[in-house]
């Protein structure tokens, strides 16, 4: 399959997955920073869907890009009960417009996954996603610089292992040990499973993730 085709089809699975949220669910607070599960949710919409023009507004509303991009999900996600949204991700998804037509498939399945982890381990349920996809977003992410995802960073002068999926990363260096989708959530900076991960270089990882938010949250 094309990387277009593996997109829909991961979202396929998303949708379905998400359709069994409960209500107390969907209003929890996501590992996203600032948005519950049903703005991550109207994030991934409007991902797909946003006009540029009208995102280019919100830019120069709101002054730079990850308050735009807050202020135009929280809009989206108060207009919308789940259940719409979700109808609309499965729209967007398979004719996808706006922003969305100029990302790299690639990296949105990893940004599709990641925000995933966000809602389903935030709520504590344990996420059932296809091994070679969590390690093909793993492979993305730790590859090159990503100024939305900071898992290159963070992975520098570790050796990584997935010990679920059998992916592995760096030859020299503490190792970090923890499941393909744990070390997606840690490394793209969120904390809530950090305690899951076993290994000498975990508390490097810690130290890296700890303070790169204290920095973003000062």
């Amino acid at each position: 399959m094309s990387a277009r085709e593996v997109l829909r089809a991961n979202d396929e699975r998303f949708a379905g997955v998400a359709a069994g949220l409960t209500p107390d669910e969907w209003a929890a607070p996501s590992l996203c920073a600032d948005w519950n599960n049903r703005e991550v949710l109207a994030h991934l919409v409007v991902g797909c869907s946003h006009p540029v023009g009208e995102f280019l507004g919100a830019l120069v509303r709101h002054g730079n890009f990850d308050r735009a991009n807050t202020a135009v999900a929280g809009e989206r996600a108060r207009d919308c009960s789940p259940g719409s949204l979700l109808d609309d991700f499965r729209a967007v998804s398979a004719r996808p417009a706006g922003v969305g037509r100029y990302f790299p498939a690639q990296l949105l399945i990893g940004d599709h996954i990641t925000h995933e982890l966000d809602i389903l381990f935030a709520v504590g349920r344990e996420p059932d996603i296809p091994p070679q996809l969590l390690n093909a977003v793993l492979d993305t992410q730790v590859a090159f610089p990503n100024p939305f995802v900071p898992a290159y960073r963070n992975s520098q002068g570790l050796r990584l292992v997935a010990v679920d999926t059998g992916w592995r990363h760096g030859d020299t260096g503490p190792t970090v040990e923890g499941t393909a989708a744990e070390l997606i959530s840690v490394l793209g900076n969120r904390p809530k499973v950090l305690p899951r991960l076993q290994g000498v270089g975990a508390e490097l990882l810690a130290d890296r993730v700890l303070s790169r938010l204290s920095r973003t949250a000062g």
